[in-house]
């Protein structure tokens, strides 16, 4: 009754489905493993930070390049602010308000330059009443301290990469960006300053990037439930197809012939005393 399985439609059937499910439950394992090495990169992140804050300053040569466990360490800098290049960074939120950070180039004594946000201010970058709230930076030789970053991307929060900016202006943080507006290196790294001059806030440090539980994060733990539910179906399918046949080959071995649209259509057997 069972010999359909032999037949070459089943065998296509059952290499198809024993291929099949093996593969799924792997890729959903490994999305699911994706997500729980993203799980604990954020908890290590988050001890990291915890430690970063607490952590004594280090010059910034020795935290470079920026990593996972560079990110939000204390960095001193020393050198002059370039006043004649500093830029603002529009829509840029604090707090749930709007503004935007103030940013200045430390030319250090190494001869780079080093983005340093030191503040920011609500409203508009783009207006003279609120930009002319902006203190002017120290004059001389200083030592700047303040949280190390990694430079942002298109794809970091807050970044504007559309539509273009007035002069003075700045979208992105980034030595790529600054390296077009100024005639000297760029670190490909920035500070925010702990302490800010009133009347503008410090802004806090960010996590490092792809250390977080962010939209990747889910993706993965979207893309192991979809995996494991195609393994679900390719082995219900199976079964279903398989018991379909089971019966189809269990009404023939009745002599129940199936009509055009199933067993049910088939011509039913009369009687005797019903054909008389």
């Amino acid at each position: 009754m069972y010999r359909f399985l032999l037949t070459p439609r089943w065998w296509g059937i059952n290499v198809f489905a024993v291929l099949a499910i093996p593969v799924c439950l792997f890729m959903g394992s490994w999305q699911l493993s994706r997500f729980e090495t993203r799980v604990d990169s954020h908890r290590d992140q988050q001890t990291q930070a915890d430690a970063a804050r607490t952590a004594d300053s280090a010059p910034l040569a020795d935290l470079l390049p920026v990593s996972t466990e560079t990110s939000g360490r204390r960095a001193t800098a020393t050198g002059r602010y370039d006043t004649g290049h500093q830029l603002l960074v529009p829509d840029r939120d604090l707090d749930a308000r709007k503004g935007f950070y103030v940013l200045t180039l430390l030319r250090t004594d190494a001869g780079k330059a080093l983005p340093v946000v030191r503040g920011w201010l609500p409203g508009d970058a783009g207006s003279k009443d609120d930009t002319a709230k902006i203190p002017a930076p120290p004059s001389g030789r200083v030592t700047v301290a303040g949280a190390l970053q990694a430079s942002e991307s298109p794809s970091s929060k807050g970044v504007r990469t559309s539509g273009g900016l007035p002069q003075g202006q700045l979208g992105v943080i980034s030595a790529a960006s600054l390296v077009n507006l100024v005639p000297y290196g760029v670190y490909d790294a920035w500070i925010t300053v702990s302490e800010a001059a009133a009347p503008l806030t410090a802004v806090p440090a960010a996590a490092a990037p792809n250390s977080g539980l962010d939209l990747k994060a889910f993706q993965n733990l979207g893309y192991t439930g979809e995996w494991f539910v195609f393994a679900g179906f390719v082995a219900f399918m199976w079964v279903r197809l398989y018991r379909r046949e089971a019966e189809a080959a269990r009404d023939l071995a009745l002599g129940i012939t199936p009509g055009p649209d199933g067993p049910d259509d088939a011509p039913q057997k009369r009687s005797p005393a019903e054909a008389a």
